[in-house]
């Protein structure tokens, strides 16, 4: 058994050539993902921006969904996250590249060990502004009136807003803030009060993390990929956070 995550690629910034690299990497990544893969899961903000007009997706990313495609049309299931970023997915990449898409949490249970997967917005104490606006932006009467939008209009709205987003700021490192102020590891804490988790698996942090929440459960981070290229490999019994060496 060998099941792999990614998460966080922000593919379409901060310009198109670093784009482009980038995608390319990911692709020899899935590439090598699936030559042992039972399953494929990407953890949210595979995008830094997607919407799905009734006629028309966003310009670009032919390589990393062609590659999607050549790899469930090998029968290995590949699910895809609806990040922050990219949570307007309304049914083209499971039509066109034969993957699965979750809105919010899923639990799955692989060789007597229970995974909880989710992008990690949302979650936990705190973020009460993004949390209201997340319900606007996944609202149907929201998506329906941007969609009345022009795509070139519609697009260069998300990609101003985007150029604000903490991923675009340059030299930015991410540090870990303690037990008490991560919203995601107090989240994990609280949910073992009511369930046991082997692995909580999340994204969004942008910070890749391998912690200890007690003697049975651990808490990975995916960090993300414009600034380190980290994934993690589940074995069925162990799951390892690793960094992708082949970036070229």
């Amino acid at each position: 058994m060998k099941i792999y995550f990614g998460s966080d690629f922000h593919l379409g910034v901060p310009d198109h050539a670093t784009s482009l690299e980038r995608e390319k990497s990911i692709c020899r990544w899935l590439e090598m993902a699936a030559e042992d893969a039972t399953e494929i899961y990407l953890m949210g903000d595979i995008f830094d921006f997607w919407f799905e007009y009734k006629k028309a997706v966003p310009k670009g990313f032919v390589r990393l969904l062609g590659t999607i495609a050549s790899i469930t049309d090998r029968g290995i299931p590949v699910t895809v996250f609806k990040g922050n970023h990219d949570m307007w997915m309304f049914g083209y990449l499971e039509e066109e590249c034969g993957v699965k898409t979750v809105s919010d949490e899923l639990i799955i249970e692989r060789n007597n060990k229970t995974l909880f997967l989710h992008h990690g917005d949302g979650l936990g104490p705190g973020e009460p502004g993004y949390k209201i606006l997340r319900k606007i932006f996944r609202s149907h009467p929201c998506q329906w009136l941007f969609g009345f939008l022009h795509p070139n209009l519609g697009i260069s709205i998300a990609s101003a807003l985007s150029k604000k987003s903490r991923i675009q700021q340059k030299g930015r490192y991410e540090t870990y803030l303690g037990d008490d102020k991560e919203y995601l590891t107090r989240f994990s804490k609280e949910y073992l009060l009511q369930r046991h988790i082997d692995y909580f698996v999340f994204g969004h942090r942008h910070l890749a993390l391998d912690i200890a929440l007690n003697e049975k459960s651990r808490y990975v981070n995916l960090g993300e990929w414009m600034h380190e290229k980290k994934y993690a490999v589940f074995d069925g019994d162990t799951l390892k956070l690793l960094a992708w060496e082949n970036k070229k």
